[in-house]
């Protein structure tokens, strides 16, 4: 099994019932496949870099998962038949990616410290 992580990207005209239907759909495919999903965030909605399908925003989302190789083409097959998918990337995480992703989620999850010269009230 080897470690991935895929970020897709789901069409705006959705409702927010229909973006979390769609997640549901995905993470139900892994799991019928022998997955473990590790970690998932959703990034919410956001402006793309440049149109797509004449839409210039979209709902992100990212799932990592330990999984069989062999079952990543029917995953992105699911991706390639879905209208809401406006685009999708799957990567495989290598140690080192692994190592960065987690090292992003605890820098994230770390509340922000105050300013040290801020003012005394």
């Amino acid at each position: 099994m080897n470690r991935y992580e895929t970020v897709f990207i789901m069409t705006p005209v959705l409702s927010a019932e229909q973006v979390a239907e769609t997640v549901e759909k995905y993470r139900a495919f892994l799991k019928d496949n022998g997955a473990s999903i590790g970690h998932e965030e959703s990034w919410g909605l956001r402006k793309l870099a440049y149109p797509i399908q004449k839409k210039s925003t979209g709902f992100y989302q990212l799932m990592e998962f330990d999984i069989d190789p062999s079952v990543i083409t029917p995953f992105e097959t699911e991706f390639r038949r879905d209208e809401r998918i406006i685009r999708f990337l799957t990567t495989r995480m290598d140690k080192h990616h692994a190592v960065y992703a987690e090292s992003r989620r605890n820098k994230a999850s770390q509340p922000k410290a105050a300013p040290e010269n801020a003012e005394e009230a």
